[in-house]
Formats: structure tokens, C-alpha cells, sequence
């Protein structure tokens, strides 16, 4: 598996609860500039459209050596899920106000995935709450290194 692209954003401003691998359909010119490394997921997001979902705002850049035949940078892609799959999703997102956000984009078995994320938004608090907690347990890891290192 070779991770393309990493979502570091969404972990920071949502609450993740529950994970999902997709495919995407893609054009030819569109899988060469990802296995090149060159997509962006930091602001895409999923959303449900006549009983499929679609991936918004993900930057895949043109592939270098295409022709006129060369993609559109930020065009809406279909995501390749179960139809249950789909059906869940697209209930959990109508009704509790939860969004679809990805999280990686990476290659498996030569064919792009994407996962993807139900999640529900944080607040400014919670953000900062979240932070504070990471912050502290740091401070612990570091005051256990250094008691340990000076019983031995």
C-alpha cells in the first residue's frame, strides 16, 4: 500500500466514528498524476447525490505529459462503495448531521482508494480541550523517561 496523500486537518477538526476504504472512478490521466504523488484531499469532502456518493474539492493537479485529453484539477469523482454501504451512509449523514470527509488517498493492489470518515464537526472548545489533553500527555511520557533514566 502506498499512501499519496494524508488528510491531517480532518483528525483536527472532527470527531472521527467510523471508517470506510472506497474506490474512485477516475480518467486515465488522473490515476498517472496520483501514482506521481500529486493530490490533494485537505479541504475534499463527500456528499450523497442521487443515491451515490461524490467526492468534492480533491485536487488531483494535470498529469505533466497528457495532451488535450488532460483532466480538470477539482472536478466531482464517484465513489465506488457497496450499495448497503451507501444506503448507511447517506442515512447517517441526512439524518444526524454527520459529514463524509477523507482521510487517505493511496494506492492498493494498483487500483486507487480513498478512505473515508462519518464524522461529526468539533467545536472551537472542543479543539482546544483536545489539545490540551495531548499536551499533557506528553508532559507525562517525558517526566516517565526521565524518572527512568535516572533509576538506572
Amino acid at each position: 500500500m502506498k499512501i499519496i496523500a494524508v488528510n491531517r486537518k480532518a483528525r483536527h477538526d472532527y470527531d472521527i466514528l467510523e471508517t470506510i476504504e472506497g474506490g474512485l472512478v477516475l480518467t486515465g490521466t488522473e490515476i498517472k498524476s496520483i501514482r506521481n504523488g500529486r493530490a490533494n484531499i485537505r479541504d475534499a469532502f463527500a456528499r450523497p447525490e442521487g443515491g451515490e456518493l461524490w467526492l468534492y474539492n480533491a485536487h488531483i493537479a494535470q498529469y505533466a505529459s497528457g495532451n488535450r485529453y488532460n483532466h480538470e484539477p477539482t472536478r466531482p469523482r464517484k465513489l465506488l462503495l457497496h450499495r448497503d454501504q451507501i444506503d448507511r451512509l447517506i442515512g447517517k449523514v441526512q439524518e444526524k448531521g454527520l459529514s463524509l470527509v477523507p482521510l487517505k488517498l493511496y494506492i492498493k493492489d494498483h487500483r486507487a482508494k480513498i478512505e473515508l470518515a462519518l464524522a461529526k464537526g468539533r467545536k472551537l472548545y472542543d479543539k482546544r480541550r483536545s489539545i490540551a489533553e495531548k499536551d499533557a500527555e506528553r508532559q507525562m511520557q517525558r517526566m516517565t523517561r526521565k524518572t527512568i533514566g535516572r533509576r538506572v
